[in-house]
């Protein structure tokens, strides 16, 4: 679905030697881009390409050429010309059968042979080996480059008499035979021929082929009508042009291909009468344009086929005057430059491009001859060549125009034969009435001349801007009147208005009564590239001159210099690809570009490098365009946000438009679709909810494809703007997860929105189905998150603030409930009563989360009552029955938590019937259900709960069937301790609370719960066991207390706290036992004992002065200077390690950084390499610790079995703690290991105790000594950690802030607020 598109045509004169020389012949040398032309005054014209650049050259004034003249015998003439670009000369053929070598640059003729017959024909071989030559005698040379003959061979064998016949011997020469009847293959494998039949009466002509090392004939075609000498085979080497005289069929001429092996493939008709030839036929560079030189009584037409799917569509005509005897050549390496030439040395270079056939509106008006191929895409997605209706003009189309604007459709058409016409459509909508209809359409009526449009658009409903050729022969070849003569050559911009006589009627197409007028017409001194309308401002476009600057055109003003606010408008290079979208909100202007480099220009800016196509998506009403649709020559499809282009956000997002092929990136953020065809490019997008994008492959077929980040787009917009049931028919056309439309709104929105969900679906199927699928999970930031970005409101008058994403977990936990009940409240609100409501009722409670089961066999149930009652109540006929209630029900839970459910109501019946629907065996349920139905009320219900697991309520209805069954109920108290409390609650019989209490302590027993226990015990007035409980956990005052409750004798009670004394010195708790034995047992000493053990200096020192016991007092002296000696040999050694974990924790993070730095750098140059390389970078790096330099030795070094995996693990869990220098861990647990360092609550308790008491005993010297080395040590230990933490959280190290002096001052500072430094006496505070 493409057209092909003039849009730059340069006219220049080569000035020859006199009025009757005429031009024969043309060559190209690509390597510097020069045309050489030969006249039949035997000169030679040299040109450069470059000359057409420049936009000033169209005037009749001389083109710049360099003449020079073959020095031949009279009466000779050129008869063959190409260029040899091996030899950097031309070759020359003469009708006397001279072959000569012209240097151009060395202005020297060299004759390399002479042939018998002359030279009719000379063809290189495309690598420029071989040269091929047809001499006038029929006969075939083959030779090198250096003039060697490889062979010779006759193209046809003519005898000298055939029936009577006689074969002249003279060759024939007129014009007409010259051309190239030797055809390369793109290889140079293989050339054709044609040859005539052997009957000299006969028309008939054979084609031929021929290898090229032995000149052997590999095949030849069945004797056909061939036209001429016109022969081509196709660069890519697929198949070979010829044409068909059909004359004696009264037809036109066609053309026929044939494949290597001389067998037809297929044809066309050119639609061309009877009388009409082919002249010349060419291929372009890229094999997919077929151009023609179409001879008829009046005219010569240029005319462009293209191949798509199975249809040959004529793309392009130019016409020309026959006097004019045009010809041309494709640029050998722009596929899309034609260069033509007529006798009198016209030459004119046409640039093409392919542009979309589909407009703005996803209508696809495809040119096909004198056809528009008119195709509503939003209707109906039909491929080509088929299509819906079309529209016949009166000769071929050049290029058309159409302004769809308020119901308004207007297409301008620019024919071939210089007319314009113009039809009118009727609103899009009643297309579908138009299927299979064709419109025959006249040409608009006008008294002036148009010239040859080159570019034109609407202005407005009646204006046409257009930039026409005048004073040209191709130009004027058509022309009615000689107005034009009064103009001068070169590019005019014109206005004409455009007036219908006729009425337009609403549905039906106005083909006639168009009348155009010239209302202002001005040359231009550039050459313009494209205009494109503003769709800012009525009457407004932009016009884009060679080079990319960009003016605006106004009716009053004319051209003039654009002027938007913060945008540059013009290009870096020419864009033949222009369009101008409304972006943003407000709407303004914006001007994209795509140059023929695949570079896409926006806003003075370069967007995209390899762009292949590109077009644009709006899913507002007001066609603000919100997405760019972009195919880069990789095949990859990107969907750009416009606002990221407005912000200047596309490097990061979408990294250059370049697939990096670094795998694990796709998989964190995938933001390009893979095309699956190479070559396909986007021709086309449906906007709005349809949200689609069109693709059209190499081979011509369309595909309509649906990106997923439009079709959240166009969701999400209809969220915000409250059309839920649009929404809904989208999540479930394009298989979008639901939870989409509660997400991104939110819960609490759409919870409030619920009725008008319910209201605007209205069907109960949709609701279902979006039921189901509900769950607790927030989709926008999991499963969308990608591609879902903060919605910016811009219509439907909702505030982008109301809706934003339920983002928190307690909103995430409780969705599907919310969700749900809000739905179920809405369902019985909003719609009246049927069977469907109340089923989907249920499908809402038997999703929720928890399923409400109960209450969903409660309605159940009510229907089931119903039936049973079997009355005439009209609502019976607004449900479903209970069966079929029950058996959806059933579909969408668990049958098993149904059951149980049934059985939770203490329904045995329904129960029953759930498990007959269900499909249970009956010899499993029947026998529990008759045997629950023969049991009291209380025992079924106690059954029925102790199944279900319910033993609260188990509890509740075993307690009241009585005290025959207490035993079970303290049976089931015993199985679930937690039921304790609540029997307590349910028993008030005194005896029969002691055995609960006297059982929930022998259960706390059992759970090791000593002290809640004895609690209960003692409730219970059970002594013994609450001692024993006591003693179990060691609370020794706890059993000194019972026993004096149980009123035991005194030695008892000693020889008790003897025991205690002991088992609380096994526990490591020397304080608590010298408490028992100084206040039971009566001893001193082993008391005293028991406080220097535990360093309790402080109460040691009062116990030995209340006794006043000098011994006792020597004993603590002794002892305490003892500890405080350990003491500061154990801080010195402390710090010394502070000191030494320190540096080497220094030593190891610089190295981290360097090591981290270097990573950095080298994956900077993996992420450019391809995916086997980055695999293979992967796998060398990982496992390597940080100080590792070398790679692996090899993979099965690297592999190890499960056994040695779990070793290790095993390995690394005893090991934690430890320091092991060089592994990945040193750091952290350098670190960890500092922090450990730290003098606990304990010992800064006893610490304090230490000093005061070696104050008291008067070791003044010896408090400060320890005072001083503590001191000393904690600040070290805290400095050393502050600054290991504030290194981690730093990517670099600084030598002269980060050391341990300058911390440790930091942390003095800090001191007097810090109670870590809570164990300092003040007086040994140095000041």
């Amino acid at each position: 679905m493409n057209n092909l598109k003039l849009y730059s045509e340069v006219t220049s004169n080569l000035a020859l030697q006199s009025k009757e020389e005429v031009i024969l012949f043309s060559a190209y040398d690509i390597e510097r881009s020069r045309l050489f032309f030969a006249s039949s005054a035997n000169l030679i014209y040299t040109t450069h390409l470059s000359s057409f650049q420049n936009g000033k050259f169209q005037t009749k004034g001389p083109l710049q050429a360099e003449v020079d003249p073959i020095d031949l015998e009279g009466g000779d003439f050129i008869t063959a010309f190409d260029y040899l670009l091996e030899k950097e000369a031309l070759i020359v053929g003469t009708a006397s059968g001279i072959l000569l070598l012209h240097s151009v640059d060395g202005n020297g003729t060299e004759e390399v042979g002479r042939v018998e017959g002359g030279v009719r024909c000379i063809s290189p071989s495309p690598d420029g080996d071989l040269l091929g030559v047809t001499t006038g005698f029929g006969q075939l040379l083959v030779m090198t480059h250096d003039w060697e003959l490889l062979y010779e061979t006759a193209v046809e064998d003519l005898p000298d008499f055939i029936d009577g016949f006689l074969v002249s011997d003279e060759p024939d020469f007129s014009r007409d035979t010259f051309g190239s009847p030797i055809s390369w293959r793109g290889d140079g494998k293989y050339f054709s021929t044609l040859s005539e039949v052997s009957h000299p009466a006969s028309t008939h002509k054979r084609l031929k082929f021929w290898e090229r090392d032995s000149g052997v004939l590999h095949a030849s075609s069945e004797s056909k009508p061939f036209m001429a000498a016109v022969l081509e085979w196709m660069p890519s080497g697929a198949k070979i042009a010829a044409v068909y005289d059909r004359k004696l069929e009264n037809k036109g001429p066609s053309i026929v291909f044939f494949e290597r092996n001389g067998l037809e493939r297929s044809s066309f008709n050119i639609n061309e009468p009877v009388g009409a030839t082919v002249e010349l036929l060419k291929w372009n560079c890229s094999s997919d344009l077929l151009a023609a030189v179409v001879r008829s009584e009046q005219y010569d037409f240029i005319k462009i086929w293209y191949f798509s799917n199975n249809h040959w569509y004529l793309k392009h005509e130019i016409r020309y005057s026959r006097s004019d005897g045009v010809r041309f050549m494709w640029d050998p390496t722009k596929s899309q430059q034609l260069i033509c030439w007529t006798l009198g040395g016209q030459i004119t270079i046409y640039k093409f491009i392919w542009v979309t056939a589909v407009t703005e509106r996803s209508t696809a008006l495809v040119i096909d001859d004198s056809k528009i191929l008119v195709t509503p895409l939003a209707l109906t997605l039909m491929p080509p060549p088929l299509y819906s209706f079309s529209l016949n003009f009166p000769s071929a189309i050049r290029d058309m125009s159409l302004y769809s604007k308020n119901s308004k459709n207007l297409l301008a058409a620019f024919l071939s034969d210089g007319c314009l016409s113009v039809v009118e459509l009727p609103a899009q909508d009643t297309w579908e009435e138009l299927d299979g209809k064709e419109f025959s359409v006249e040409a608009s009526v006008s008294e002036s001349e148009f010239g040859s449009f080159v570019h034109f658009t609407w202005l407005d409903s009646h204006i046409l801007l257009a930039v026409s050729h005048y004073g040209f022969s191709h130009s004027n070849c058509s022309s009615k009147t000689s107005s034009s003569k009064d103009w001068h050559c070169g590019l005019y911009m014109q206005e004409i208005e455009l007036v219908c006589s006729e009425d337009h009627v609403p549905g039906l197409v106005t083909c006639s009564g168009w009348q155009g007028k010239v209302l202002n017409r001005s040359l231009l001194d550039g050459l313009v590239i494209g205009i494109a309308p503003n769709p800012a401002k009525n009457s407004s476009a932009f016009i884009q001159l060679d080079g990319g600057k960009v003016y605006e055109y106004a009716p009053k003003l004319g051209i003039t210099r654009c002027d938007l606010k913060d945008y540059d408008v013009s290009f870096s290079s020419s864009c033949p690809w222009m369009n101008v979208v409304l972006v943003g909100n407000p709407s303004k202007p914006l001007l994209f570009g795509l140059d023929d480099t695949s570079r896409l220009h926006v806003s003075g800016r370069v967007l995209c490098n390899n762009c292949s196509s590109f077009s644009f998506y709006s899913n507002l009403a007001n066609q603000v365009i919100t997405h760019l649709i972009l195919a880069t020559r990789q095949d990859l499809l990107f969907i750009v946000d416009i606002s990221d282009i407005l912000h200047g956000e596309l490097d990061l997002t979408y990294e250059n438009f370049i697939h990096t092929g670094n795998k694990r990136k796709e998989e964190e953020k995938l933001n390009f679709i893979n095309i699956w065809e190479r070559g396909a490019k986007v021709v086309g997008v449906l906007h709005g909810d349809e949200d689609a994008v069109i693709l059209q492959t190499t081979r011509g077929n369309i595909e309509c494809i649906y990106p997923r980040k439009l079709v959240l787009s166009s969701i999400i917009n209809a969220l915000v703007q409250r059309r839920f049931r649009n929404a809904l028919l989208m999540v479930r056309r394009h298989r979008i997860d639901f939870n989409v439309m509660v997400d991104y709104c939110g819960l609490q929105s759409f919870v409030q929105s619920a009725s008008e969900f319910v209201r605007q679906v209205n069907n109960l199927s949709y609701i279902t189905e979006f039921v189901c699928a509900i769950k607790n999970e927030n989709v926008t930031e999991t499963l969308y998150k990608k591609f879902l970005s903060p919605f910016h409101g811009q219509d439907g008058g909702v505030e982008a603030k109301d809706f934003s994403g339920s983002g928190s977990n307690s909103d995430v936990d409780n969705k599907v409930c919310s969700v749900l009940l809000a739905i179920k409240r809405a369902l019985e609100e909003q719609l009246p009563e049927s069977p469907a409501r109340e089923l989907c009722i249920l499908t809402t409670l038997a999703r929720s989360n928890p399923p409400a089961l109960e209450e969903a066999l409660e309605r159940i149930k009510v229907i089931r009552d119903m039936e049973l009652l079997g009355s005439d109540d009209p609502r019976k006929i607004t449900y479903p029955s209970s069966e079929e209630a029950l058996k959806h029900l059933l579909w969408l839970s668990d049958s098993e938590a149904v059951f149980e459910a049934a059985l939770g109501l203490y329904d045995l019946n329904l129960a029953a019937i759930v498990a007959l629907n269900s499909q249970c065996d009956p010899k499993e349920f029947l026998p529990f259900l008759q045997d629950l139905e023969q049991m009291p009320a209380s025992l079924m219900h106690y059954n029925i709960d102790l199944k279900l697991r319910r033993f609260e309520k188990a509890l509740k209805h075993i307690v009241s069937a009585g005290d025959a069954h207490f035993a079970d109920s303290m049976n089931l108290m015993k199985k679930n301790p937690e039921l304790f409390p609540m029997g307590l609650q349910l028993i008030t019989d005194p005896v029969k609370r002691v055995q609960v209490l006297e059982a929930w302590g022998d259960q706390l027993i059992d759970d090791k719960c000593y002290e809640d226990a004895a609690a209960t015990y003692l409730c219970c007035s059970s002594l013994e066991k609450a001692l024993k409980s006591y003693r179990a956990c060691g609370n020794w005052r706890g059993v000194l207390t019972v026993a004096g409750l149980l009123k035991l004798e005194n030695n008892v009670v000693v020889q008790l706290a003897h025991e205690l004394c002991e088992e609380l010195q096994a526990l490591g708790k020397p304080g608590e036992a010298a408490k028992i034995a100084l206040g039971y047992c009566r001893d001193v000493n082993a008391g005293m004992s028991l406080l220097i053990c535990s360093r309790d200096w402080d109460e040691a020192l009062r116990v030995a002065f209340m006794h006043r016991r000098v011994d006792l007092i020597s004993e603590v002296k002794t002892a305490s200077l003892e500890c405080a000696s350990s003491l500061v040999d154990e801080y010195k050694e402390g710090l010394e390690k502070v000191g030494k974990y320190l540096a080497r924790y220094l030593a190891v993070r610089q190295r981290r950084l360097l090591l981290a730095a270097k990573l950095q750098s080298e994956a900077q140059s993996i992420n450019d390499l391809d995916d086997d390389t980055v695999s293979e970078a992967s796998s060398t790096f990982s496992g390597m610790s940080a100080y590792t330099t070398g790679t692996r030795k090899s993979s099965a070094a690297s592999t190890s079995s499960t056994l040695a995996s779990k070793t290790r693990q095993r390995q690394r869990q005893k090991n934690r703690g430890k320091i092991r220098p060089g592994s990945p861990g040193e750091e952290m647990a350098l670190v960890e290991h500092l922090k450990g360092m730290s003098l606990t609550a304990g010992a800064r308790r006893e610490l304090k105790s230490l000093l005061v008491s070696l104050v008291m005993l008067c070791e003044d010297k010896t408090a400060r000594k320890l005072h001083h080395t503590a001191e000393n040590f904690q600040l070290s230990q805290m400095a050393a950690v502050k600054l290991a933490e504030d290194t981690m959280s730093n990517d670099s190290i600084n030598e002269h802030a980060h050391t341990l002096e300058r911390y440790v001052q930091k942390v003095k500072c800090e001191v007097p607020t810090s109670e870590a430094f809570s164990w300092r006496p003040r007086v040994f505070i140095s000041p």
